[in-house]
């Protein structure tokens, strides 16, 4: 008789267990345009009762109606982002999260370019970072073994000053803030501030959020950097903390392997790694804005030199603000090009 009654007990909270079982359903889309209003909901599936919805969006909540909210989302940095909703129901409470997408609102304008000078530069620096500052160009190069820092005269690529790192340490970004110059390392998690004038070493930071260097600017605040993939870091200039980030996407996709960076009248000018183009990128909302093609200028290098295709390709780029000139080169090429980009 106590087996029975144990048994029948069992069954009945078991019956009891399986009928209070919910299972919630987020509703989504997976991907959505800015300037589009986003809807989202929550079902249970076999429509059970839900007393309420607390949801989200990150840590941001979003004022629901029921078991549905709408809201718009164009104050939205661009990418990756994660709708929560958190249920109340039978004096319980769960969460439910899904994973969206949110693209740029239209597709990127379209440049061809115009040559406007051309400069030698040295076959043998393998281009990792360019800035144009005080009438000079700095250049990072890289690989292992003959990777430096440089100081180069503009019109005649005459290298004037040299400082070689490490042979452990492979090269990559360079910017010069606050009369220092910072350079990145690929994958070594370290970067090296150096003193502008005598190119003397004098710290080292690591990185604390991003696995590699790639590319690194700044916009006069904040030290810009990116890592390979499609996110671009704001990093303290004292602490070298990465504190924000945005992504850069056009209205179809994400784009990765961002690598050389320059900030250039309010946006961010981008290298894609092994390919001769330039991106240009909203800094706030990491929009595409536009996409230039230079493929014409790796015809002109190859006038000249042979170059390995997936390799020695374009990455390299300066800006002169008093004069609003812009060049580029690449890596090993033999020339360097002061360009106008032309929006097709």
């Amino acid at each position: 008789m106590l087996y029975r009654s144990i048994l029948g007990i069992f069954i009945i909270s078991l019956l009891i267990s399986c009928k209070s079982e919910y299972k919630f359903i987020l509703n989504s889309p997976t991907k959505i345009q800015i300037n589009e209003e986003l809807t989202f909901s929550v079902t249970e599936k076999e429509n059970k009762p839900i007393d309420s919805v607390q949801f989200s969006i990150d840590n941001i909540k979003i004022k629901g109606n029921s078991n549905s909210a709408s809201t718009a989302i164009k104050n939205f940095k661009l990418g990756k982002h994660t709708i929560t909703a958190v249920l109340f129901f039978e004096n319980k409470t769960e969460k439910v999260t899904s994973t969206i997408y949110f693209m740029a609102d239209t597709a990127p304008e379209i440049y061809t370019f115009k040559i406007i000078n051309t400069y030698p530069h040295d076959k043998n620096a393998y281009t990792q970072g360019l800035e144009y500052y005080n009438g000079y160009l700095y250049e990072g190069t890289g690989r292992k073994g003959t990777s430096s820092i440089r100081k180069v005269e503009l019109t005649t690529g005459k290298v004037v000053q040299q400082e070689d790192l490490d042979a452990a340490y492979f090269g990559e970004g360079i910017t010069i803030f606050n009369n220092q110059l910072h350079q990145l390392t690929w994958q070594d998690g370290i970067g090296i501030v150096y003193n502008l004038e005598t190119f003397k070493k004098e710290k080292e930071f690591k990185y604390t959020k991003s696995r590699e260097g790639w590319g690194l600017t700044h916009n006069g605040e904040k030290l810009i950097k990116s890592d390979g993939t499609e996110r671009i870091w704001f990093l303290n200039p004292e602490t070298h903390i990465e504190e924000s980030f945005i992504e850069a996407y056009t209205n179809q996709q994400k784009v990765e392997k961002l690598n050389e960076l320059e900030y250039v009248n309010a946006k961010i000018y981008a290298n894609i790694w092994q390919k001769n183009s330039i991106l240009i990128v909203d800094p706030t909302s990491g929009k595409v804005l536009g996409v230039a093609d230079l493929n014409g200028l790796k015809e002109e290098v190859l006038k000249t030199q042979q170059l390995e295709d997936q390799d020695e390709v374009l990455n390299g780029i300066a800006f002169d603000k008093e004069n609003n000139r812009l060049f580029v080169t690449g890596k090993n090429w033999g020339k360097l090009f002061e360009i106008e980009l032309i929006k097709k």
